[in-house]
């Protein structure tokens, strides 16, 4: 490309990995870009793939910001010097993977790396689920573990997620840990390639039995009568199939529909754009099949089945999509119901979420005097929680608004598996007493008020887009609105700063939680905006919450509509970046 030029730092890193003892065919694919495409060569190059609230995470190809096996392998390597350095013997790595383009691949290169530095590997047979993986690491007593999986990302993405000895992600102090020392190999040529395979062992179907056995142990409801719910699921193609039909019939739900077109594991996800059960893109063809058959229920996990989608059947037979703070909120008031009905909610108990979830379910919780604990964006954090309370207090459930949720501590991940099972059981549980679920959520918004989420993502891909995303951050940090909509803006939380300021009585509290670059505004009407650069994806991402008390004795629908129309003025303030 005439005239465009390489930084002097970038084009020394495409020359060393030239010079590196990759395949030649990739070798010609750089020297090809850099005659005819630099400026694609600069995207893949300008900067090293980082652990954000996901783990390893980015676009497959050549590069060093890119997946590909050089990058899983020098990841791989630095993890192995991690682990070396800093766990007990013997040391054993736990690997599965989802359905994604290379996911495979990527996990064989892993466990190739890990055995090449004398580590036991016990590597899936198959794809399976993130859930099980965690599990994994917990039933073998493994020192850490590795999913292959972009979680819900497009199909040109793949990641690599590390999970400690807990079963959980990693966390500091080893998140950094890890980082360091892959920033020490540094090179494809210091990745230890003198495999031992005698060290790898593969995993057939005994993990799936001794999870599906504990699994069943979380049911409420009895199996002295028939459950009759009628399921759709589809799993978009990813590792739901393998796990969570089979956990549904465990349970007694004999009636699942599966949507054929989506149930053949495939990393191109043919059927649909996105394979994320946040968009209701995704879930057309179940809510399809749903009309087609009258069903109860339509669940949809994403392609690691961590996350699962919700649809619930109206009583004109249309269906409504819950959001993922309706399926927390739901699941948290079944799981605190359910166990204080049977005398069995222990008086220590806790739940956890997100500083962008719902508030609601910390309202719920109040009222079956459960603590509720706040933890930064990511699963990890809640399943750091579970870790550090163990033995103290007793975990019941924790979620997030983007659709995890996990109501055991023997897994340390949010778990589609399991909450499918418990989505299915409400279910039948509501049906049971004449109502829906969306019946109870109704009597949730007029027990504790009308709590409406929503949120809003501007991409910022590219060298340029990291840059836009930081002075945007700044801005807000050096000039932050002192009102938003005609209302004050009356607490401001930054978690990079760890300082929450009241600006009503000009006092500064401590944020007790990790620095993040996060910030918060909460207005003298209680709505929250909340503002964060994704972990995972190249976008700056803005959550609304609004909450009202029906004090006029409005209609559901009257409700709602109010809601939408103030949410809609409320989202403008995004659109004036």
């Amino acid at each position: 490309m005439v005239g465009y030029n390489i930084d002097r730092e970038i084009l020394e890193k495409i020359e060393n990995w030239l010079q590196q003892p990759i395949d030649e065919k990739d070798k010609e694919w750089i020297k090809n870009n850099l005659e005819n495409n630099p400026k694609a060569l600069v995207e893949a190059f300008y900067a090293d793939l980082e652990f954000g609230t996901g783990g390893l995470r980015g676009i497959i190809g050549i590069g060093s910001n890119r997946m590909n096996k050089y990058t899983v392998s020098i990841a791989t390597q630095g993890l192995a010097n991690y682990i070396k350095q800093n766990a007990d013997k013997p040391f054993k790595v736990v690997i599965s993977y989802d359905s994604r383009i290379m996911s495979k691949e990527f996990a064989e290169i892993t466990a190739d790396v890990l055995s090449a530095n004398d580590i036991e590997v016990f590597l899936f047979s198959e794809l399976r689920p993130t859930p099980l993986l965690s599990y994994a690491v917990r039933y073998l007593k493994a020192t850490a573990g590795v999913m292959i999986t972009a979680s819900h990302n497009p199909k040109q993405y793949n990641g690599y997620k590390v999970y400690w000895s807990d079963g959980g992600q990693l966390v500091p102090p080893h998140d950094k840990g890890v980082i360091d020392e892959v920033k020490k190999v540094g090179e494809y040529s210091n990745v230890a390639r003198d495999f031992n395979k005698s060290l790898i062992h593969i995993i057939n179907d005994e993990i799936d039995h001794a999870y599906l056995k504990q699994l069943n142990n979380l049911q409420f409801l009895a199996m002295v009568k028939p459950k009759t719910q009628k399921i759709v699921f589809t799993p978009l193609h990813g590792t739901g199939i393998t796990m969570v039909p089979k956990a549904l019939n465990d349970w007694g739900f004999n009636q699942i529909h599966l949507v054929e077109e989506q149930s053949i594991p495939d990393g191109n996800f043919p059927t649909t754009v996105s394979p994320n059960p946040e968009e209701k893109a995704a879930m057309e063809l179940a809510l399809k099949n749903a009309k087609k058959i009258n069903a109860d229920l339509v669940l949809a996990t994403d392609p690691d089945a961590d996350r699962v989608g919700t649809g619930i059947k109206l009583p004109d037979g249309n269906y409504k999509l819950l959001n993922g703070n309706q399926i927390a909120s739901l699941l948290t008031y079944y799981n605190l119901e359910m166990l204080k009905s049977r005398n069995a909610l222990p008086s220590n108990s806790f739940i956890v979420k997100t500083i962008v979830t719902t508030e609601l379910m910390r309202k719920i919780a109040d009222d079956y005097n459960v603590k509720t604990y706040d933890v930064l964006t990511g699963f990890k954090y809640i399943a750091e929680l579970i870790r550090i309370k163990e033995g103290k207090e007793k975990f019941i459930c924790g979620g997030e608004e983007s659709y995890g949720f996990l109501s055991a501590d023997w897994v340390r991940d949010k778990d589609a598996i399991m909450t499918s099972c418990q989505i299915a059981e409400m279910q039948e549980y509501a049906d049971r007493n004449g109502k829906t679920l969306l019946d109870i959520l109704k009597i949730l918004y007029e027990t504790y008020g009308y709590f409406y989420e929503d949120q809003k993502s501007i991409a910022m891909t590219g060298i340029e887009g990291m840059e836009n995303m930081k002075k945007l951050m700044d801005n807000y940090r050096s000039n932050p609105p002192m009102e938003i909509n005609n209302t004050a803006v009356v607490k401001i939380l930054d978690y990079q700063l760890s300082i929450a300021k009241d600006l009503i009585n000009n006092t500064t509290q401590a944020i007790l939680l990790p620095k993040s670059n996060v910030l918060q505004f909460i207005l003298e009407n209680d709505t929250k905006i909340t503002i964060r650069p994704s972990g995972t994806e190249p976008k700056i991402k803005y959550y609304f919450a609004i909450v009202k008390k029906n004090i006029n004795n409005k209609s559901y629908i009257e409700m709602w509509k109010e809601l939408e129309k103030e949410m809609a003025k409320l989202k403008e303030f995004a659109d004036k970046i």
